[in-house]
């Protein structure tokens, strides 16, 4: 088979071993995509919880491997439960998974299963899936005869791509590593492994009583019941022990709930 060939074979059938999306590329795409975010996304504004999520943000990126992304942590003004990555570093957490979770262990596994999906580089692969099959031969053949042009190809068309990202759907190969390396951040980083899978419990009960506020999770994530099993099995695989709560997390809890209420994510 010829290279050219099989290098669509390869990205058509899911198999990423190559990526067209360069490390540069994947962040200035990450970087267009954030303003389209920011353009239709109430942004939450309020000093005490946002500098609450950015600290809590960095202190899990400084246990995460990879690329050393410009990691950015924004507050959605949302009563939705959801969160989600955009590539390249930016982070978004609603308004209504920090009131969820009942204490820092958990909403600390929500966002080491988002900076996962980052430092691993999951939608740099999804990007190279969309555009081998969009760029086609053509512009494989150019990165074969090493045409330089192929690097600004690729991220105008990623350009595209990002600007849906917010509801970008992982495979289930790329959330289950999301789950077991957001674990794996989060004890490096101190906290209780737990909190990540209790975070699941609280999704699917709250899926019984209030099943809008879960559907936007539910779009771009697996469901709960499929990751509970496996991650109580991770963490017990990993050092048990470890922070649960903040005096700080309980205060950001308290000051949201003075807030106005958070209006539902739009449909659609």
């Amino acid at each position: 088979m010829p290279l050219a060939l099989a290098l669509v074979v390869m990205v058509s059938s899911g198999v990423t071993a190559f990526s067209l999306v360069s490390v540069k590329d994947e962040i200035q795409i990450g970087e267009a995509a954030q303003k389209e975010v920011r353009a239709k996304t109430p942004e939450l504004t309020d000093k005490a919880v946002t500098s609450y999520i950015r600290s809590l943000g960095r202190r899990l990126v400084a246990h995460a491997e990879g690329p050393e992304y410009p990691y950015s942590f924004s507050v959605a003004n949302y009563r939705d439960i959801n969160a989600f990555a955009l590539p390249g570093g930016p982070v978004w957490v609603n308004r209504g998974a920090i009131q969820a979770a009942q204490n820092e262990a958990q909403l600390a596994g929500v966002m080491g299963h988002e900076i996962a999906h980052v430092a691993n580089r999951h939608s740099a692969e999804q990007l190279t899936k969309g555009m081998g099959a969009q760029l086609g031969l053509g512009v494989l053949g150019a990165l074969l005869g090493g045409d330089r042009s192929l690097g600004a190809q690729a991220a105008r068309l990623g350009a595209q791509i990002g600007a849906s990202a917010g509801m970008m759907k992982f495979s289930r190969d790329h959330e289950r590593e999301a789950d077991e390396k957001g674990m794996t951040y989060m004890s490096r980083a101190g906290y209780d492994v737990r909190g990540m899978a209790e975070f699941m419990e609280i999704l699917r009960e709250q899926q019984g009583r209030d099943p809008s506020s879960v559907e936007r999770f539910f779009a771009s994530h697996p469901a709960p019941a499929e990751r509970i099993t496996r991650l109580e099995r991770e963490a017990a695989r990993l050092k048990q022990g470890g922070r649960r709560d903040s005096p700080d997390f309980q205060s950001v809890k308290r000051r949201l709930a003075r807030l106005p209420p958070a209006k539902p994510m739009p449909k659609g």
